[in-house]
Order: structure tokens, then C-alpha cells, then sequence
């Protein structure tokens, strides 16, 4: 006796909505129903010389409380995505006007200042400093020593050519070496006030001075200065 459950079942893992799986429960519910009516209208005019063998619809019983607990499986598992969105989204929303540091590249040139936060694991007998803005084009570089430590880089603005950079988004990107001559480790920071949360994609992004920031790359959060 061969029935649906593994049709109903086909679509349970793929969790892609509760009313996929409103509708695979109902389709379940109305293939057990058939199976009992079938079931019993076999029982009752099995031929008692030749009964039937029970391993069979043992075996689709067994298949249908399977397929069951893997609906309920998926409803919880749901549940607790859903409860986990919600936190999430809940605590970017907290980000907002809060004063962040988090790991980036990019800092905003404004009053003539544009201010990155750096971290060294030893000292840089020599470093190159490349300041880039938002068309991606070189407009200032420098070579200096850079202390181990976290510590503040602030550009003046001031281009290869002498000339004032205008306001807006720009990136750094430093190779520091040892007196060796060997690469040192390092990181970059932002810091600023996040002035909104942005929930159009997957997950929340933080805006900070008109930058989107991942809420995994916060390091520092504080109440604005």
C-alpha cells in the first residue's frame, strides 16, 4: 500500500515560510485521514486465511509521525529565527545616536579632518600611508613611522598636489614594515554617530556619518561626546 506522505514531505526542509508549512500540515493531516480509511476498510475484508501484513502500514505510520515531527521541527526552528531577527534588529536600533568605533578603511573628510583609528602589533621603522576617495583615485601618500598600539592617523585634507581635498568619503590603506623590512599586522577604525539603521537587505546595517557598517564590526559603542 503505497501513499503520499513522501510528496508532503518533499517540500518540509526547505523552511521557507509558515504557510508552506500551514499547507504541508494540512496535506499530511488529509493523507493520514485516507490512510485510516483505507486502513480500516482493508481490515475489516482482509481474508482471515490470508491476513494482511502489518509491516506495511506499520511502516507508512512510522513515515507519517516522521514527516510530523519534522514539521514541528521546522516551526521551532522558525520560531527561534524569527526571535533572533527581532533581538538583532532591537539592538541596532539601540546604535541609534550612540557614538561607535568599528573596523573600516573609510573616514569622513569634514572641517579640514578626516580621522582613522589604527592598531599596530609592534612598532613600524617605516610605514606607507595611501589616501584614496570614493572614485577609488590616489590623492595623497606619505611614508612615516607608526607606533605599536592603537593609535589616531588624521589627515589634513591636503592632496599630493597641496591642494584641498573637498569634503566627503575617503579610505586608507597602510603597509607598515620593521626595521627588518617585515610586514606588521594591523587594523583600521572609524569612529562616529550612528545616525540610522538601515533593515533593506538581511540583516541591519548600521549608517554612520553616511556610512553603512556591519554591527559585527562594532568594537566600541559610547554615548556621543
Amino acid at each position: 500500500m503505497v501513499l503520499p506522505a513522501q510528496s508532503a514531505a518533499a517540500g518540509v526542509g526547505n523552511g521557507t515560510g509558515q504557510s508552506e508549512l500551514a499547507s504541508s500540515r494540512k496535506t499530511i493531516a488529509e493523507n493520514f485521514d485516507t490512510f485510516l480509511s483505507i486502513l480500516t476498510t482493508q481490515l475489516k475484508n482482509q481474508n482471515p486465511l490470508d491476513p494482511l501484513d502489518t509491516n506495511q502500514f506499520t511502516s507508512q505510520m512510522v513515515e507519517f509521525t516522521g514527516v510530523e515531527q519534522q514539521l514541528k521541527t521546522n516551526e521551532f526552528l522558525e520560531a527561534l529565527i524569527s526571535t533572533n531577527q527581532q533581538n538583532i534588529s532591537s539592538q541596532a536600533v539601540s546604535y541609534i545616536g550612540k557614538q561607535v568605533t568599528a573596523f573600516s578603511d573609510k573616514a569622513d573628510l569634514k572641517d579640514g579632518n578626516a580621522t582613522w583609528t589604527y592598531g599596530m602589533t609592534r612598532d613600524a621603522a617605516e610605514a606607507t600611508i595611501t589616501i584614496k576617495n570614493s572614485a577609488g583615485a590616489v590623492v595623497f601618500t606619505e611614508k612615516a613611522p607608526l607606533e605599536s598600539g592603537e593609535n589616531d592617523y588624521t589627515w589634513d585634507g591636503k592632496t599630493n598636489d597641496g591642494t584641498l581635498a573637498p569634503e566627503g568619503k575617503y579610505s586608507i590603506a597602510i603597509e607598515a614594515l620593521d626595521s627588518n623590512g617585515g610586514k606588521i599586522d594591523h587594523y583600521t577604525m572609524t569612529a562616529g554617530m550612528v545616525e540610522t539603521v538601515d533593515f533593506a537587505g538581511g540583516d541591519p546595517i548600521l549608517v554612520v556619518n553616511g556610512t553603512k557598517v556591519e554591527m559585527s564590526a562594532v568594537a566600541k559603542v559610547g554615548l556621543p561626546a
